[in-house]
């Protein structure tokens, strides 16, 4: 008889990809369902960048190649983050691997040991604490508020660090919430982190091009050098350049752990696709003329978003610096009648009542470790944004 390992057994499916295929489903039903629960841009990729993936296949460019990325590849990254972070690395220092999420998981299994912990703000993208537990470590979550922007503070830190901490993941912008760390705010948890030399830093940057109303992006090794021997720098490709399925995450970080990763991946998945990483070269090495007019555009969206989630009886949405997400509390809508019948007594029930009622598919916020709230992803256009928060608006007027 089938039974799961003791280490799995205490990991939970991810919520957006739940939700996700339950909006495909009803859709496949023949319900009209509005799904704001994927996480990607609805931007095609750029031309050039399928260009040069589709020269890379005519030129039989579909090997092997190293386990953790080409050289050309590590270079390109190098030169990134040289360019837009003032960082400054060597192509040793380097990983590669298919997606931001094998990135976070080899560097986790390369350092955890059991008991370990890892501090994690709540609220926080939904595999942080399920990548940690695989990997044999603890996750400590800390909640924030939304009255600091969904931002850790320093104070919270240093309570959360014991001698068992390892790790502090940090993501600016932010899954769920769209909270970014201004320099000010990340100096602050560095001065923190600076008394605790134990402790790594792994900063995932993903959105970092998605900034809004004149935001200033800095990455905390940027920030504080003297943390720049235990920071590990996570990015990929697939926000900024609109490539999700490529699955291209990178990382820069102290030789030692990016070895240490490199044998994790030599023995799991291996390579990246060869031709995905000639893709990711010309992404980073090309033209970067689409990136601010894609973060107008979303920036456009948010505001849209927020104005009617405002305007939709018993929620508050705040207004995010980044990514292209809102997080809105639905703390409004508790205890309230939905025509169902249910009452709402969590953010749950409220996402599982808004799509049954009105074919809105959100998350709930207890996925992201911080309730009562729910995350939209407005990475779609301004006519079905404007048809989802309609409905929204309709269903939170419905509520006894």
């Amino acid at each position: 008889m089938f039974s799961e390992s003791a280490a799995l057994s205490r990991v939970k499916p991810s919520a957006t990809i739940a939700a996700s295929a339950k909006a495909r489903a009803l859709q496949a039903a023949g319900r009209n369902v509005i799904s704001l629960a994927a996480g990607e841009p609805d931007f095609d990729t750029p031309e050039n960048i399928k260009e040069a993936a589709i020269k890379a296949i005519r030129d039989g460019k579909t090997k092997y190649t190293d386990p953790d990325g080409m050289p050309a590849l590590k270079e390109a990254i190098v030169a990134k983050f040289a360019r837009e972070n003032g960082l400054t690395y060597k192509t040793s220092q380097v990983h590669v691997a298919p997606g931001g999420k094998p990135v976070i998981y080899n560097a986790l299994v390369a350092t955890l040991n059991p008991g370990d912990e890892v501090v994690i703000p709540a609220p926080y993208w939904v595999s942080y604490p399920d990548m940690v537990l695989m990997a044999g470590g603890e996750p400590v979550s800390i909640a924030t508020s939304a009255a600091n922007g969904f931002k850790l503070q320093a104070a919270d830190l240093e309570a959360a660090i014991t001698p068992r901490t390892r790790w502090l993941i940090l993501n600016s912008p932010s899954n769920p919430s769209g909270g970014a760390y201004t320099r000010a705010e990340l100096k602050a948890l560095a001065d923190v982190l600076l008394r605790h030399p134990q402790v790594w830093i792994l900063t995932d940057d993903m959105y970092e091009h998605l900034v809004f109303d004149d935001f200033e992006f800095t990455t905390i090794a940027q920030v504080e050098p003297r943390l720049y021997d235990r920071t590990l720098t996570m990015n990929g490709v697939s926000k900024a350049y609109a490539m999700t399925g490529w699955r291209i995450g990178y990382a820069a970080g102290p030789e030692p752990l990016i070895k240490a990763m490199g044998k994790v991946i030599s023995q799991t998945t291996s390579n990246p696709c060869s031709i995905s990483q000639y893709a990711a070269v010309e992404a980073l090495n090309g033209t970067q003329e689409f990136i601010k007019p894609n973060a107008k555009l979303f920036q456009g969206r948010r505001d849209l978003v927020v104005s009617m989630l405002n305007q939709a009886n018993g929620l508050h949405c705040p207004t995010p610096e980044g990514a292209f997400y809102v997080y809105p509390s639905c703390e409004g809508t508790l205890g309230k009648t939905a025509p169902s019948g249910k009452v709402i007594q969590s953010d749950e029930d409220f996402a599982l009542e808004l799509i049954e009622a009105e074919g809105v598919s959100v998350v709930f916020g207890a996925a992201f470790g911080l309730s009562p709230f729910f995350r939209i992803s407005y990475a779609t256009s301004n006519a079905v944004l404007e048809d989802a928060c309609t409905r929204i608006q309709r269903f939170c007027g419905s509520l006894k």
